[in-house]
């Protein structure tokens, strides 16, 4: 498998070059509604939530998921080089979290591994919502700890009349990122019809010093120390869509096909690249203004096959397939009184294969059906409450095709989960708000927390799961004071989740060979074992309008947070934690021009089991500014954006890479958007 030019050339596909990508001009402050979190449309949501879109998702866009939305309270990263990171939630990761595509989970195996990324370029996201806590419960028994759902409107739902499009084209960074993107809309009022294109090649990653610790170099002195480059840490990506839709004045009906392809390499293991390719296909409608029990019907379906290979000098070495469906219905019921609410059932089934000398789980079918609810009160003037449930049974099926490693996987296994949510928003002055949650959810067990048993080589570890766990169980609370007088807007919140049952990849103390023998030169072996666990902790966050002059207006936004996990059974704080963050940013406009400066401080990392490392503490340094301009009925923004300007070295505590892999250096790119 031949690995991406490291030349500077644009990587540009035909419609990606014809047409570019685009969002909404720059902006000091951005309203948007959250819809994940709120599915009635009620003007506060109890959930704590985050709007990424517009100019604000374009500067903090990177090629992957988990470190476009790094920054965000609350949230980090995976971090596994460039090429792959998932969303870690407060310090809640893998199934935990569940990643929507338009509502809709789009089957891939980034849960499975850290090396394994999510097949989405975030360039094709027109926007991203980000909903803490179990209240997203509405969207999937694995939503335990939050949801990032991604809308790109690949089915158009509203009416397009004519022809609109954008596009957008990016330089630079500490990988040398070139890339390209494009959409095309254009309908009658009542056929629409969206296409988009996006290419992405990106080189090794450059980083401040050597890619490993002092402490790993000298554990393993066998030379290759790199230093300033992250080996093996290139690579590309390509993407586009197709979709349509019948739109009228009550509804929409449409389809669309999605790919995703993608080839890049394991920072952990020189010799490894990763080869990745996606469809989806999508079904989306919802019938408005009915009349009768239900004013209003949404029904969203999707069906994904997904492959990737892992090729070792060249051969493939292991195989790993996910294919399968999600389907949902929710209606929304009148009113009853004062009472609104939606109720809905799921379908989702998954077949996982892993096929190769380094597959450590077996082939495994997974089925879920689920019904829901979600019920909204207005009791006062000034208190709104909502409850809603859940119920979901899961089957999960291996079948261990005669692999003497996974004798355990004889049998299916069976779970029913519960799940309940509640809120309560308070109006305590024009000013003030008070919101809070409280939650008791229930998760089935994985098949790979179930089944694993083998040497996961992209971990460096060996992994045992437990074919008797039992459901993961926890009982959730958030409590929130929101403030918005027009000069600062904002909120400060806690949390706390007890798992009376928490499923973690804990280790043991014990290093295995690869026939799961004791052997003092072996790997690491952890098991997938049910403990008690606390999380709790802090997030804060306030836009504060400075004002306006001769000289532009001025604004400053902070923000802060901060998680504990600990494990109740040892004593020993959880592993991958994120420490305690805090950002600011300088914002400034004047006429066509604005620019922002940002520092970001995370604290060390010393509470952390006795069989990992620790990180130090960081701080960096980022600006960014923009022009913009129209060219006959085009509107253009061209920007400049730089990261780390100082140059620090930065691991991430949530990085299993954390001493192999740092995150980049100084970083400079330039890039060019339009709409039309």
């Amino acid at each position: 498998m031949s690995r991406p030019s490291k030349s500077c050339v644009w990587r540009l596909t035909p419609l990606a070059t014809a047409l570019l990508i685009a969002s909404p001009t720059y902006a000091i402050e951005l309203e948007q509604q959250t819809i994940t979190a709120n599915p009635l449309g009620s003007s506060q949501s109890a959930s704590p939530s985050t709007v990424l879109t517009g100019d604000e998702l374009t500067l903090q866009q990177k090629g992957s998921l988990g470190e476009t939305l790094n920054k965000q309270p609350g949230v980090s990263s995976s971090y596994f080089g460039p090429g792959a990171s998932r969303p870690i939630i407060r310090g809640l990761d893998g199934d935990r979290i569940r990643l929507l595509r338009n509502g809709v989970g789009a089957l891939d195996a980034s849960s499975l591994s850290y090396d394994h990324a999510v097949p989405l370029d975030p360039v094709n996201v027109d926007r991203i919502e980000i909903v803490r806590g179990p209240a997203a419960l509405l969207y999937g028994g694995s939503a335990i700890g939050g949801v990032v759902n991604t809308f790109d409107n690949r089915i158009p739902t509203e009416a397009i009349e004519g022809i609109q499009g954008a596009g957008e084209l990016r330089y630079g960074g500490a990988d040398t990122t070139r890339s390209s993107a494009g959409k095309l809309e254009a309908g009658n009022g009542t056929f629409a019809l969206h296409l988009d294109a996006n290419a992405r090649a990106f080189n090794d990653l450059k980083i401040p010093g050597y890619a490993r610790t002092a402490d790993e170099r000298a554990r393993d002195s066998d030379g290759n120390d790199k230093k300033h480059r992250l080996g093996n840490s290139d690579g590309r990506q390509d993407g586009g869509a197709i979709g349509g839709s019948y739109t009228w004045e009550d509804g929409y009906a449409g389809l669309s096909y999605s790919n995703y392809d993608a080839n890049y390499g394991s920072p952990a293991e020189q010799d490894v690249r990763i080869r990745m390719k996606q469809d989806h296909y999508a079904f989306a409608s919802e019938i408005r203004n009915l009349s009768g029990p239900f004013s209003s019907v949404k029904l969203d379906a999707g069906y994904t096959e997904y492959k990737h290979m892992e090729i070792e000098d060249g051969e493939v070495g292991t195989t790993f397939k996910n294919k399968g469906y999600e389907t949902r219905v929710q209606a929304r019921h009148q009113p009853i009184g004062p009472l609104n609410g939606v109720i809905g059932a799921q379908v989702t089934r998954s077949e996982f294969s892993a096929l190769g000398e380094e597959a450590f789980v077996p082939q495994t079918a997974t089925d879920a059906g689920a019904l829901f609810i979600l019920e909204e009160l207005q009791a006062t003037e000034r208190l709104k409450l909502s409850l809603g449930g859940r119920l979901e049974h899961t089957t999960v099926a291996p079948n261990s095709k005669g692999n003497e490693r996974f004798v355990n996987a004889d049998r299916s296994s069976r779970f029913t989960a519960g799940s309940l949510s509640s809120g309560a928003v308070y109006t305590l002055t024009p000013v003030w708000s008070l919101a809070a949650t409280l939650g008791y959810t229930e998760r089935a067990p994985t098949f790979y927390e179930l089944y694993a048993n083998g040497a996961h080589v992209a971990t460096g570890t060996y992994e045992v799961g437990d074919a008797s766990l039992s459901k993961e169980k926890a009982v959730s609370s958030d409590l929130a004071l929101r403030f918005d007088n027009g000069t600062h807007k904002g909120s400060v919140g806690v949390f706390y989740s007890h798992f009376s049952n928490y499923i973690g990849l804990l280790g043991t103390g014990r290093t295995l060979n690869d026939d799961a023998e004791e052997d003092a030169d072996g790997i690491p072996e952890y098991t997938y074992s049910g403990v008690r666990a606390r999380f709790a902790g802090f997030e804060a966050q306030d836009h504060w309008t400075l004002g306006e002059s001769r000289y532009g207006k001025f604004a400053l936004e902070l923000s802060g947070d901060y998680t504990r996990a600990k494990n109740l059974n040892t004593g020993e704080a959880l592993p991958r934690i994120a420490p305690l963050r805090l950002n600011s940013g300088l914002l400034w406009a004047l006429d066509k021009w604005q620019a922002r400066i940002d520092v970001e401080h995370a604290a060390s990392q010393g509470r952390v089991p006795d069989n990992e490392t620790g990180t130090d503490g960081y701080t960096t340094l980022g600006a960014s500014a923009g022009y913009t301009f129209n060219v006959g009925g085009s509107q253009w923004l061209a920007f400049v954006n730089g990261e780390n300007l100082t140059n620090q070295t930065v691991r991430y505590a949530s990085s299993i890479l954390r001493d192999i892999a740092p995150a980049q250096g100084r970083s400079i790119g330039v890039g060019l958007r339009t709409t039309f």
